[in-house]
């Protein structure tokens, strides 16, 4: 089943949650629905369309417990843009790997400063080699974000959001989504 995107009363994305919670939302009045999906719920005596995103009546102050942006690869892909540190190309997903700047087996270790997104051309060109020795240069030094968008944290288990999702979630603000 479809999942919801919850915005808070001024609009900013909060939450993504199952369908069964969305139409719980829905009955207790907390929630107005701004996109619905095709799909619909049916009763006896009542049908109704999945919500797709709602939006909370009342402001939810919410405490931002950012301390470190989780090191994964999606996270790795967000900093860099999509984009090969070594030859400046975007990329989607698929055609997108990382790269140890300094190699494991000379000691490289599995870091934020160490990790740099690369196609997969410019990944066999290095090869195990340092940038210096393969005659590469790194377009940004990498080092860990000291900012979380909250599309980073929606990303998380899926490519692409519901079309439905589009007007709601602020992709303008530097996050490039890619199948």
């Amino acid at each position: 089943m479809e999942h919801t995107l919850v915005l808070n009363a001024s609009y900013e994305p909060l939450h993504i949650i199952n369908w069964k919670r969305a139409l719980t939302l829905l009955c207790q009045g907390k929630v107005e629905v701004l996109a619905e999906y095709d799909r619909e719920i049916r009763s006896i005596s009542v049908t109704i369309k999945l919500p797709s995103v709602l939006r909370l009546l009342k402001y939810v102050k919410v405490r931002r417990r950012f301390h470190h942006l989780k090191f994964c690869r999606d996270n790795i892909y967000a900093r860099d843009r999509y984009t090969c540190q070594y030859c400046g190309n975007k990329c989607s997903g698929d055609n997108l790997t990382f790269d140890h700047v300094i190699p494991v087996v000379v000691g490289g270790a599995k870091t934020w400063e160490n990790i740099v997104t690369c196609c997969i051309k410019c990944n066999h060109k290095k090869g195990g080699r340092t940038p210096v020795e393969a005659g590469m240069r790194l377009i940004r030094k990498p080092k860990e974000p000291g900012w979380a968008p909250s599309m980073l944290h929606f990303s998380i288990g899926f490519r692409l959001p519901p079309v439905e999702w589009n007007n709601f979630l602020f992709i303008d603000a530097g996050i490039d989504l890619y199948n």
